[in-house]
């Protein structure tokens, strides 16, 4: 009866659950809403460098994948990485293949990662293949990081001269307007405008500023569709300067792309249709189209490559040089590496001219505004006269 009475006493206390904190709480809802993003978030280029990396490295040391995911798992710092690292490793110790793991997240693994990983499994090299997966994505977030580091400059003077002018004309301009018009007479042309313009901007400055994010979510949602996809591929390739940098930076990545495909062993049409994904271009993705149909029928890259008016001539003379000496994927590789040189010189160039040339038209446009503030003033004795 004791030992009875003792287990009875003992059953209501073990079916008591522990009540959670109220951080418990807090991290157990974050870690459910990581867990819900973790299948539709995309990886940062970054972090995908990293990741393939680190995990190439440990597997050259003899590491079992699946510890040398755990351990990647442990050091990620992106929390919705690490739920996606934890769940490939989980599908790989139930028996799953890592190709067929990291294909469940297409936001975070490219294809083109899938398709290495494929072909590193088939060939039984995968920490080369993967070796040469991050000097691929090295390459792509130099050039980018490039291209950002070089756009930051005039992005923050634009954005400074329309803060700067916004604050004038909405602030500003109506004390001068208010001392004006004590004067009783005509202002001058340029600044009767411009406190025209200044009581325009206080009227309807929220209408404009919701209009521009309404044309913003527009022009998303436009360009996700294969004819606002064109149209903005169209109007970007013919803009001064811009147009040439644009073609030059997707034909580099296509080469890149093409060329360690090859090199891995990823069969050709498999490739096109990778490049073609990892464009973000139509003339690209057209352009692989037509690769594939002619490779298919026997033909050569070369031979539709030199029908293709997006391609330079020093691709088809490159790409026909390579399928001549059977080294096509170091051909493109080397079109790729003078493409990314190119890039690199443009973009120096436009950013050296464009520093003077902001500086110019902002001092132009401040200039303008003071000089128009202050024209009354100037000719105060013939307006207080009439």
């Amino acid at each position: 009866m004791a030992m009875l009475s003792q287990s009875a006493a003992a059953t209501p206390a073990a079916g008591k659950k522990k009540k959670l904190t109220f951080a418990e709480k807090q991290r157990l809802a974050k870690q459910r809403a990581y867990e819900k993003q973790a299948r539709r978030k995309k990886i940062k280029l970054d972090d995908l460098t990293v990741f393939t990396q680190q995990l190439s490295s440990m597997l050259e040391a003899g590491l079992p994948l699946v510890s040398a995911l755990e351990a990647l798992q442990e050091q990620t710092e992106n929390p919705i990485f690490r739920i996606i690292i934890r769940e490939v490793r989980n599908d790989i110790s139930s028996g799953t293949s890592f190709s067929d793991a990291v294909r469940k997240f297409p936001r975070a693994f490219p294809n083109l990662f899938v398709s290495m990983v494929e072909a590193g499994e088939a060939s039984g090299a995968l920490s080369d293949i993967l070796a040469k997966v991050a000097v691929y994505f090295e390459d792509s977030l130099a050039l980018q990081k490039k291209v950002k580091s070089a756009m930051t400059y005039p992005v923050a003077v634009i954005l400074l001269a329309v803060g700067l002018v916004s604050v004038l004309l909405i602030k500003v301009i109506p004390v001068f307007a208010g001392m004006f018009s004590e004067f009783g007479a005509e202002l001058p042309k340029p600044t009767q405008m411009l406190i025209d313009l200044s009581e325009f901007l206080q009227s309807y400055i929220l209408l404009i500023i919701g209009g521009g994010v309404a044309l913003f979510f527009l022009y998303k949602k436009v360009t996700q569709t294969p004819r606002g996809r064109e149209a903005r591929d169209t109007i970007v390739g013919k803009l001064p300067i811009i147009g040439n940098l644009s073609r030059k930076i997707n034909v580099s990545r296509f080469c890149r792309t093409y060329g360690i495909l090859l090199r891995s062993g990823v069969p050709i049409l498999r490739a096109l249709e990778i490049c073609s994904s990892a464009s973000d271009n139509v003339f690209i993705e057209k352009a692989c189209t037509n690769i594939s149909r002619h490779i298919s029928q026997g033909g050569q890259l070369s031979d539709i490559v030199a029908l293709t008016p997006y391609f330079p001539p020093m691709v088809k003379h490159m790409a026909r040089a390579g399928e001549q000496t059977g080294n096509v994927d170091g051909m493109m590789n080397k079109i790729s590496d003078f493409y990314d040189t190119e890039v690199e010189n443009i973009v120096e160039s436009l950013t050296s001219l464009m520093e003077p040339i902001l500086i110019c038209v902002l001092g132009v446009i401040i200039g303008g505004i003071v000089m128009a503030m202050f024209l009354p003033i100037f000719q105060l004795s013939s307006v207080i006269k009439a």
